[in-house]
Formats: C-alpha cells, structure tokens, sequence
C-alpha cells in the first residue's frame, strides 16, 4: 500500500507526459495539414502553432477539443520540467547534460506559452493570429545591449536545433526512447520511416526560421524575423513552392504522427 502511494504522482506524470505527447502531435498535425491543403490548392492555409489551435477551437466541439489539447500541453509541460530538475533520464551535471536539461527547460517555458495561449483562446481573450510573437520577441532581444548579436546568436542556435533533427532522423536515435515489440517489422518501419520524415521536415523549418533571427539580426530589422507561418510562406514562394510546401507540410503531418507514436510508446522514466 505504501509503495503505491509513492507510485501514485509518477503514475499521473507518466500520464499527463503521454496525453502532452500526443497534444503536441495534434496541433503540429493540425498545422501539417492546413498546409498541405494551401499547397494542393484545397483550401488551407499556412500557419503557426497558436493558429493551429485558434483551427481547432472553431471546428464541432472545438471549445471541448482545445480545453483538452491544453490539458495536454500543460501536461507535456510538466514533463519538460521534470525532466530538467529531476533528471530521471540520468542526463547528469556535466557540460553535456545540464544543455540537454537546460534544452528541456527551454521547451517547457515555449510550450508553456503556447499552453497559456490555449487558455486565452478558451476564455474568449486570445488574439486573432494578427500580431507577429516572433517579431515583437526580436524587436526587444535588438534594443537590449548586443541586441544584433544575440538575435544572431539565438538564430544561428535554432539552426544549430534544425541541423540536430536532421541528425536524429538520419541516425534514428530516437528509436531508443521507444519500445515498439509489440509491432510487426513492417510496422516498425513503417513508424520509424514517418517519424524521420516528420523530424526532417522540422529540421528543415526550424533552419528557414533561424535564418530568419540571421537576417533580422544582421539587418536590425525585427520585420525579417518570422516563425512557423512566415517559413512556409518561403517555401511556397520559391520555385516549385507548391511541391516545397506540401512535402514539408506533409512532413510536418508525420512529425505529428511522431509525436503520437511517442506518447503511446516512450519508455519513459518517472521517479
């Protein structure tokens, strides 16, 4: 009895990391697809994680859809802090480890964001997607000392981040974090092939958005910094656009997948 009681709070965190998991996967599907359909000429549109859930709140039952995709998120949230304090992935306190802790912490605050703007939207107080958070967080990194330097630095680290997701799909290290026995080889591959399609297609996004930190940056220019939204609008105005952007958005569909395939079979590790 007294062990299960010590299990209880795990229990709920293993819970609450998996719902988080397949929430994030969600929204990124969300944001996949509407892009797809805008580069395959059937509606859609290009768009960032917040208008993916201003999306979903506007379906049949959105209001009950996105109280539970910020559950989730709020959840996925607590997991990144977990994971950053407690370290029950023994990433350990030298150099290597605490970036990596660090890397968690900084995708629990982002996605807290994103958490807290679910929130708003439900409560009738979120914006109408007009405003640019990329752009206003550039314009006060570039009036602050150094701004230029550390809106490069920050781009040149988000391409850094774009350069690892290549890395991981290629290498399929996140086959580690993933028990996936119960599957059939055809099965198995046909996972681990989606989920480095999706990785690709992030790696791919996220090195677009750095770029972007670069210019503005370089340019001292907040207007040149853009996020999800404005790195598809690239793709679609570049030669064969519309075959960029629907691979990638189709990629992006699969990084969603991906993020489901984790939050049905992680191996995660609570205490």
């Amino acid at each position: 009895m007294a062990q299960q009681l010590i299990d209880y709070p795990s229990l709920w965190i293993e819970r609450l990391a998996r719902f988080g998991y397949a929430s994030k996967g969600v929204v990124y599907g969300i944001v996949g697809l509407l892009a797809a359909q805008a580069a395959f000429g059937t509606g859609g549109k290009t768009t960032d994680t917040q208008g993916a859930l201003q999306t979903l709140v506007e379906q049949p039952f959105g209001q009950l859809l996105l109280a539970l995709v910020a559950i989730g998120l709020i959840g996925y949230v607590l997991w990144r802090f977990v994971q950053a304090i407690k370290d029950p992935e023994n990433k350990g306190k030298d150099a290597k480890g605490l970036a990596q802790r660090i890397g968690y912490a900084i995708n629990g605050f982002i996605y807290a964001g994103l958490a807290f703007s679910a929130v708003q939207i439900l409560l009738g107080s979120g914006n109408s997607g007009n405003s640019n958070s990329t752009e206003d967080s550039t314009a006060r990194l570039l009036s602050q000392p150094f701004g230029q330097w550390l809106v490069g630095t920050v781009g040149a680290l988000i391409i850094g981040l774009g350069f690892y997701q290549f890395y991981n799909a290629f290498s399929a290290k996140f086959r580690r974090e993933l028990n996936l026995t119960q599957l059939s080889d055809a099965e198995r591959k046909w996972v681990i092939s989606t989920c480095r399609f999706g990785l690709l297609a992030r790696g791919i996004v996220f090195c677009i958005i750095g770029w972007f930190l670069i210019q503005a940056g370089t340019q001292y220019d907040a207007k040149a910094a853009g996020g999800l939204d404005e790195a598809l609008q690239s793709l679609a105005q570049q030669p064969y656009g519309p075959w960029l952007l629907g691979i990638v958005a189709l990629g992006l569909v699969a990084y969603g997948i991906y993020m489901i395939v984790k939050a049905r079979y992680s191996q995660l590790v609570v205490h």
